[in-house]
C-alpha cells in the first residue's frame, strides 16, 4: 500500500470522536433518528452501523431497555454506540454478558465514557495519528482489560478493512 494512501486513511479518522455520555441527548430518539445519530458518529469506521430492526431486535434480547414512548434516551443511545462496534467482534451471547458484567461493575457513564476515550486513543494509535497511547481511567479491572480487549480486536477489525479496501483501489 502506498505511503500517500495510508495517510489519506489516517487523515479520514483524524477527527474521529464519540459524544461523551453527558453529551449524548436526552430528549428522546425515534428509532429512525436513533439509528442516524449513532450512524453519522460511526460512518468514519466503516461497516458499523445499525438499522431500525437490529435496534429493535437488542431491545428483544434485552440488551437495552424498551424505549420510552418509542423514544430512546441517553443510557439506550450509549449502549448502542458500543453494541455498533462491540457487535463486530463479539457473539450476541458474548456481548450480553459482556454488558450484563459491566453493569455490576461500572455505571454506564463511567463505562461508556472509557470506551468512547479508548476507542478514540486506540483508533489514533493503530492509525499511526499518535505515537503512544494514553492511559484511560484510573483503575485497572479486569473488566476494563476485557473492554480493552474488545476495543482492540474491533479497532484491528477496522485497520485490516480499511487497508484492504485501499489496496484493492489501487490495484
Amino acid at each position: 500500500m502506498k505511503l500517500e494512501t495510508k495517510q489519506q486513511i489516517a487523515e479520514s479518522l483524524r477527527d474521529f470522536r464519540l459524544p461523551r455520555y453527558n453529551e449524548i441527548p436526552n430528549v428522546g430518539l425515534y428509532l429512525e433518528q436513533a439509528t442516524k445519530y449513532v450512524g453519522e458518529y460511526l460512518a468514519p469506521l466503516g461497516e458499523y452501523s445499525l438499522t431500525p430492526s437490529m435496534i429493535s431486535n437488542y431491545v428483544k434480547k434485552g440488551l437495552i431497555a424498551n424505549p420510552v414512548k418509542k423514544q430512546y434516551g441517553r443510557e439506550q443511545i450509549a449502549y448502542l454506540f458500543f453494541i455498533a462496534v462491540a457487535k463486530s467482534v463479539l457473539s450476541l451471547d458474548a456481548l450480553t454478558g459482556f454488558i450484563k458484567l459491566q453493569q455490576q461493575t461500572y455505571t454506564l457513564p463511567k463505562a461508556y465514557d472509557y470506551f468512547a476515550e479508548e476507542l478514540e486513543n486506540l483508533l489514533a494509535f493503530t492509525f499511526e495519528l499518535k505515537d503512544t497511547m494514553e492511559a484511560v481511567g484510573e483503575d485497572n479491572t479486569d473488566e476494563k482489560r476485557l473492554l480493552y480487549t474488545c476495543i482492540v480486536a474491533a479497532v484491528q477489525k477496522v485497520y485490516l478493512e480499511k487497508c484492504l479496501e485501499a489496496i484493492a483501489k489501487e490495484d
